[in-house]
């Protein structure tokens, strides 16, 4: 399937995405993430256990709801400069990327439920909050070339960029993933006025990746940011916008530089949380990924797919 018409998400269906990963690991589960590395727990059967587990609450909610669901590989610190820290040589953080996107397609033969989408998810090279973009275009596109051929040779159904800050970062990642025929997604990091982090206006980001890719992703994402942060962003009409297909979003106000200090995990209110986000659908209905980042786990996603249930009621 590594062709964008045929992702079943862009079929104008709502799909659900997981929660925030690492935050639900760490904080509900008491799991240990070395450098916030989710992928070290491909490292044994224990460690692929509990991600099992993790992933198989939200193959429940889509069962119990009938929405589909995009499910992301646990492979956002799977690139080399995070890895390199963990010791991984570039062999063994092949296999880990293989190995995640294999668990997935896994659980995918053993569902009888709604659609599963099989992302291959690719991190930042640097930080997610503050890193405003240490690399061009073209050395972006070098960097996380072998990530998404390791993703993509293992089956993926297409690979989604997670929490970018920069431009040039996403317009890599773009066309390495159009190199390897696999359709890729963009999404950004937004503060709390809705801006990536260096101010740049989101339906600037989304023009200039589109204006030197040719248009390359499928579509965009906005990401680790509450609802009321970008709302008004997606109410100002900009035509650049009608490229965002899906939100994933935070259980905190909070900024992130709050975030980044806080002690304790902010969960937020899942319920009043998933009203927001299936809001977001209701008045763009062509943002269709519906999921969590920061702080949010299952219950917030099911929050999310019940509250789309009940304002798709006649």
């Amino acid at each position: 399937m590594h062709d964008a018409q045929l992702l079943p998400q862009m079929s104008g269906a709502v799909f659900v995405t997981d929660g925030g990963i690492e935050t639900d690991l760490i904080f509900n589960r008491g799991i240990d993430l070395p450098e916030f590395a989710s992928f070290v727990l491909h490292n044994d059967a224990n460690g692929e256990r509990e991600l099992t587990r993790y992933f198989g609450e939200y193959l429940e909610i889509a069962d119990d709801t009938g929405v589909g669901v995009v499910l992301e590989t646990a492979t956002w610190r799977a690139n080399p400069d995070w890895a390199n820290l963990l010791g991984y040589d570039a062999n063994g953080l092949r296999r880990a990327n293989e190995r995640a996107v294999q668990l997935l397609l896994d659980l995918r033969a053993g569902s009888t439920g709604p659609p599963l989408v099989v992302s291959g998810c690719i991190g930042p090279r640097g930080d997610a909050y503050s890193d405003l973009g240490s690399m061009a275009a073209d050395e972006a596109e070098r960097y996380h070339a072998e990530q998404i051929a390791a993703l993509a040779g293992a089956g993926a159904d297409l690979v989604t960029a997670l929490t970018l800050t920069n431009t040039a970062e996403a317009i890599g990642i773009a066309r390495a993933a159009r190199e390897r025929g696999i359709p890729s997604v963009i999404s950004f990091t937004v503060e709390t006025d809705g801006s990536l982090p260096d101010g740049t206006a989101l339906a600037t980001a989304i023009r200039t990746v589109d204006d030197a890719t040719d248009a390359a992703p499928a579509y965009f994402m906005v990401k680790c940011a509450h609802p009321e942060h970008f709302a008004a962003v997606l109410d100002t009409g900009d035509p650049a916008l009608a490229r965002i297909c899906g939100v994933r979003a935070n259980a905190s106000r909070q900024s992130h530089e709050e975030l980044d200090e806080a002690e304790e995990l902010d969960a937020g209110d899942p319920d009043e949380f998933g009203s927001l986000v299936a809001e977001v659908n209701r008045l763009h209905p062509g943002i269709t990924v519906l999921g969590g980042c920061c702080g949010t786990d299952a219950r917030h996603i099911a929050a999310v797919a019940m509250a789309i249930d009940a304002h798709q009621q006649p």
